[in-house]
């Protein structure tokens, strides 16, 4: 049988703990195959407008569309992709809700920060 078309990728730190473990967690899920997962710790060609540095800081998602979304807009990219969580991608797109999950992960990046010295 052949393997459903990815149209969304997800790049994220396969170095970082946290996100290997929440990253993890999404491959589980129902719906996850129509994603495709790039460990940038280990993957230097990323595709047009992303760099392994910036890739590294921040998670970042394209769409099938070829466009990008980092942070809480990545999270909630991924989250609109998986049966079962869509509402949850929905609601973080919401005015306040979006900046309010952009600030909580500005905040996981700074103690992420830490951890990596």
């Amino acid at each position: 049988m052949p393997e459903a078309p990815r149209c969304t990728t997800v790049y994220y730190d396969g170095a970082c703990p946290v996100c290997s473990r929440e990253i993890a967690h999404y491959r589980t899920r129902r719906g996850a195959e129509t994603l495709a997962f790039v460990d940038v710790s280990q993957q230097a060609e990323l595709g047009p407008d992303l760099d392994r540095d910036a890739a590294l800081r921040r998670m970042h998602v394209r769409m099938a569309d070829g466009t990008l979304r980092d942070g809480a807009a990545a999270f909630a990219a991924i989250w609109g992709a998986l049966p079962g969580w869509r509402w949850l991608g929905r609601v973080a797109a919401w005015p306040g809700i979006a900046q309010g999950l952009e600030l909580g992960y500005r905040g996981f990046l700074g103690a992420r920060r830490l951890w990596r010295r």
